[in-house]
């Protein structure tokens, strides 16, 4: 079984069905899983350098204000996940492209999952700036990344068009919002939802790979 989700890494509820995955593989392993985290960006057209925080709630939202009582949900979410999201620590928004081009090398390393989780934390947990290359050099080093891969990947001349290509393959499909998880490369399921949602996709993408080996 194939398992392909495009999530942005600065996506709160991409954190939140994260987990919940996690504890859908956990109450249902799925042996023989290639799980793949591709890249989806909110924001496509945010600055290279990011945005003020407040200025970027204002922009999307409204007001700071609106955007607090929407991360309401969000956090309590996110607490019954064992999330605890801090959205007071984060003074920026960032582009998410560097982050992407980490995490596709932690996909050729087989530590992809575990990198996301590292960038979440980092972001939403720790406040820091995941749009940075110190950041995510940090970041990377700590997932025992090789150095000169990493900056070979964050590198301004760095080739980006893996990451554009599966952020541009979701939108020709019509994906406008992540978490997005597409089964078999045939059954889309979006949002954060929760395992017994999960649960159904398994058992479809199970039948449908059946049916393949007939």
């Amino acid at each position: 079984m194939q398992l392909e989700i495009f999530s942005d890494t600065i996506c709160p509820w991409c954190y939140i069905g994260k987990r919940r995955l996690e504890r859908a593989l956990q109450a249902r392993p799925m042996p023989g899983l290639v799980l793949r985290w591709r890249a989806f960006q909110l924001n496509p057209g945010m600055p290279a350098a990011g945005m003020d925080r407040h200025q970027y709630l204002a922009a999307k939202f409204g007001s700071a204000e609106r955007a607090s009582r929407l991360y309401d949900t969000v956090t309590r979410v996110g607490t019954e996940e064992g999330i605890r999201f801090r959205f007071d620590r984060i003074a920026r928004t960032p582009n998410t492209m560097k982050s992407h081009r980490l995490l596709a090398l932690a996909g050729q390393h087989g530590i992809q999952s575990r990198l996301l989780d590292r960038l979440f934390a980092a972001y939403f947990t720790e406040g820091r700036d995941i749009g940075t290359t110190g950041v995510l050099l940090t970041i990377g080093l700590e997932a025992s990344l090789p150095q000169a891969e990493i900056e070979a990947a964050l590198a301004e001349d760095s080739p980006i068009g893996t990451t554009l290509a599966e952020d541009f393959l979701a939108r020709r499909q019509g994906i406008n919002g992540v978490p997005y998880f597409v089964f078999n490369g045939r059954f889309g399921l979006s949002g954060a939802q929760e395992p017994e949602a999960l649960f159904h996709m398994f058992d479809l993408a199970r039948e449908d790979d059946a049916l393949v080996r007939v």
